[in-house]
């Protein structure tokens, strides 16, 4: 197999091979151009804190060690804010060598501030499988604004395959933007491509939402069902800057419209903690196919979200506050994101997850 992140195909390839098996059989809609999503199973055990098994140390026998009760998700349950569930997922892996796995919250998860990171058996990293693993898989759940209720079967983690070496250099990085552009204006390229804060929006002076500290529950199954005003305070200015107070959770969007070109896949990832107080909260994944018209389109805008840190900290319009790293795909997916699967995010500019009505 050809070095990059597996496509879709090759991800079915693995399925049928038994490289990726499950207690239930998998379905064609987890998979995604090159990414797997993947399911909760039916308990969410409550622990004391967050863990990582660590060398020679099972899951199990940490849950055994930590915890406090068990919750059978079947019908819905109820995850309060501000704990910590481990729940197994139906999916298993048996890694080839040679070939690696990294997860991590789907879009709509993140953008309801529900941390939700996968561990492995004598795992020493989240979301991440290393080569050779054969062994279950389990999310740990923290959600940290609104409490949710989750149900068996629902999609809240994705992970890609990584066979050898994936990530573009800047210079590679240059020649992709050369050949397919892959963000507005001109790149900002280091260790991936920058992306900065839109805090200057082109109509009105809406530039972001901050989540309300009391509110009702969440229900993951439930779309386009609750009143943003429920769940979330309006972030205006007029001055291009904003002041992010310490603890809150804020729904941004980034300043570039970015483009994943169909030979390419890439990883949000945080940015450096010395440019302030604060974090892009979660990695993501883009799949091929984001942002990407073969016409030559305008891109997609990253939304963003950011937690504060311990001081309250004055966040600037065109602030670079995280970067997209790239990777090439093995192969071309068989279908993409945006174009041939249907999505709520492409085209998107500031926009809440998709359980909120539209504003």
């Amino acid at each position: 197999m050809k070095t990059g992140v597996l496509a879709d195909h090759q991800i079915k390839q693995m399925v049928v091979g038994g490289a990726i098996a499950a207690s239930s059989p998998i379905l064609n809609e987890q998979i995604q151009p090159a990414s797997l999503d993947l399911r909760l199973g039916d308990i969410a055990y409550r622990v004391r804190a967050s863990f990582l098994p660590g060398k020679g140390s099972t899951v199990t026998q940490r849950l055994d060690q930590l915890t406090m009760h068990e919750v059978t998700l079947t019908g819905g349950a109820v995850l309060e804010k501000g704990c910590v569930y481990v729940v197994p997922l139906m999916e298993r892996l048996q890694l080839p060598q040679g070939m690696t796995a990294a997860a991590s919250a789907k879009s709509s998860i993140g953008r309801v501030d529900l941390m939700t990171r996968v561990i492995t058996d004598q795992g020493i990293e989240f979301d991440r499988v290393p080569e050779g693993y054969d062994g279950p898989l389990y999310a740990e759940l923290c959600p940290q604004s609104f409490s949710v209720v989750v149900q068996p079967g629902q999609l809240l983690n994705q992970i890609i395959f990584r066979q050898g070496k994936t990530i573009l250099t800047d210079d590679e990085l240059l020649a992709v933007h050369a050949r397919t552009p892959i963000v507005s204006g001109d790149p900002v390229i280091s260790d991936g491509l920058g992306f900065s804060v839109d805090l200057k929006p082109r109509s009105g002076d809406l530039v972001g939402y901050r989540a309300k500290r009391h509110t009702g529950v969440v229900d993951l199954s439930k779309l386009a069902h609750y009143d943003p005003a429920d769940y979330w305070e309006e972030v205006h200015t007029t001055e291009g800057r904003i002041i992010l107070d310490p603890g809150a959770f804020y729904i941004l969007v980034s300043r570039e419209a970015i483009a994943i070109p169909p030979d390419c896949a890439a990883e949000m990832a945080p940015y450096l903690a010395m440019v302030g107080e604060f974090r892009v909260h979660y990695a993501g994944f883009f799949d091929p196919g984001f942002g990407y018209d073969a016409a030559g389109g305008s891109g997609s805008r990253g939304v963003l979200e950011v937690r504060c840190h311990e001081a309250p900290f004055v966040l600037e319009h065109g602030q670079v506050v995280g970067r997209l790293v790239y990777e090439k795909m093995s192969d071309r997916p068989s279908a993409l994101y945006g174009e041939d699967i249907k999505s709520n995010y492409q085209g998107q500019g500031l926009k809440l997850s998709k359980h909120f009505k539209s504003v």
